[in-house]
């Protein structure tokens, strides 16, 4: 696994064997080249993805936000509420993500110890703030 996996800041207090445990029971998803992945105004599907390989575009309105590549995290707001989606994302070459679950983020509660949670809420607090 990348270095990079365990620089993502929802992973920052996680320790290492944590973080591969909870990536290897994850799901993957691949996408082609300009591939929709999720559409502006859909419902949430409750998936957190985290860029494996490749690049996608973050629009909103039709107008480009930011393109973003290997591990960076989209749309984790889906784990926590249930509302539409607030913009497109597209791959813009050939992309695979880790997929995550309202599932996955009990189960990293549950089996967990302290940082985790704390790690989580804190994760929480900063989306809430920043809506």
């Amino acid at each position: 696994m990348t270095e990079n996996i365990y620089n993502l800041t929802i992973f920052k207090w996680i320790d290492r064997d944590t973080i591969n445990s909870i990536i290897k029971n994850c799901e993957e998803e691949n996408f082609a080249a300009w591939e929709t992945i999720v559409t502006q105004g859909e419902s949430s599907n409750g998936k957190w993805y985290i860029i494996k390989h490749g690049n996608v575009r973050v629009s909103i309105n039709d107008q480009k936000v930011v393109d973003l590549n290997e591990w960076n995290i989209v749309w984790e707001i889906a784990l926590l509420n249930e509302e539409e989606r607030t913009a497109t994302v597209e791959a813009i070459s050939d992309t695979q993500m880790i997929i995550l679950t309202i599932d996955d983020l009990i189960d990293m509660i549950n089996n967990d110890e302290n940082k985790i949670n704390k790690e989580i809420m804190r994760r929480i607090e900063e989306n809430l703030e920043n809506s």
